[in-house]
């Protein structure tokens, strides 16, 4: 495990188009999954320790997005073949045990998209305005010994609400941190 940290969000930079087989055997695109007031686009994967100490933080966050307009995707990007707890079926486990029922959960098996991206770690978090122009490349919330501080809303929550409200993310973000992406070699 590597600890990674995203940079800096690169405001106004257009989201990538996909199109990717979901846990549910439907391919789902960019089309399919954007928002009226915007779209988040996440990286994540089912092994991480960053991720499943946020995951019911995310899950809760999507579902209350989506009543804003906001709709979210998730996408697992990491070489399955070296680490198959990342594997697709566990990928179908991971979503039902997390209750996934506003989130899509799709395999990057290519690594393509996580490229275009530029995503480094689980989790990465993309948070793009109704223009799908990204305004947020920041964290969920703090995190300590890897257990959420909850103290009020989500960073990620607030941003999202915000860029629904503005279609612009806030000046300051604090990176996400996690596992890296584990390349394909």
């Amino acid at each position: 495990m590597v600890l990674t940290k995203t940079p800096i969000c690169d405001f106004g930079k257009k989201a990538e188009n996909f199109k990717l087989k979901s846990t549910n055997n439907e391919l789902i695109s960019l089309d399919d999954v954007k928002g009226k007031a915007g779209t988040l686009i996440m990286f994540i994967c089912n092994h991480c320790p960053y991720v499943k100490a946020i995951i019911k933080d995310l899950v809760e966050d999507c579902k209350n997005l989506k009543a804003e307009g906001i709709n979210s995707v998730a996408i697992m990007s990491n070489d399955t073949k070296n680490y198959p707890e990342d594997s697709f079926d566990n990928m179908i486990r991971f979503s039902q045990d997390n209750n996934f029922e506003n989130l899509n959960y799709l395999i990057d098996d290519t690594q393509e998209i996580a490229k275009k991206y530029g995503a480094v770690c689980t989790p990465d978090f993309f948070g793009y305005n109704k223009n799908l122009e990204l305004q947020y490349r920041g964290r969920i919330r703090e995190l300590q010994n890897l257990k959420p501080v909850r103290n009020g809303e989500s960073d990620l929550k607030s941003a999202m609400t915000m860029i629904a409200k503005t279609q612009k993310g806030p000046a300051e973000q604090i990176p996400s941190m996690g596992c890296n992406i584990k390349w394909i070699k």
